[in-house]
């Protein structure tokens, strides 16, 4: 979003005849540096920016949007939930572990704190 603004802002004051750069003359009228003009335009680019989303997500709030999910729309049908697997049979993929924790594996012979691997104990051997 940043980036977009900047954008904006530095086009604006490419062509000559636009309100972005009768803006960012103004400010070095003022005795502002290049920079400091251009900063103040993109702080304009963006709360410009800022009050037409807030507008748009006025328009779209929840309560006016039709039964299908779209202001406007007639249709009585819904995206959520509409495949059969998920009905019949339950979720499609697993859900997270509800742990970070590793699972414990299989049990060591060895005690905890040994650092050798555990032995067989010797028998005697007769001969045959």
């Amino acid at each position: 979003m940043n980036h977009a603004a900047c954008m904006a802002a530095v086009t604006q004051v490419r062509h000559q005849h636009s309100k972005g750069r009768a803006y960012y003359d103004k400010k070095i009228a003022e005795g502002k540096t290049t920079k400091e003009a251009l900063r103040a335009l993109k702080r304009q680019v963006s709360d410009a920016l800022y009050q037409r989303m807030k507008a748009d997500a006025r328009r779209a709030a929840p309560g006016t949007a039709g039964p299908g999910g779209h202001p406007g729309s007639d249709s009585v049908a819904s995206a959520a939930g509409l495949h059969p697997a998920d009905r019949l049979f339950g979720q499609a993929t697993p859900g997270p572990d509800p742990t970070l924790r590793p699972r414990p594996g299989p049990s060591k012979t060895a005690s905890p704190g040994s650092s050798r691997k555990a032995r067989r104990p010797v028998t005697a051997r007769t001969p045959a």
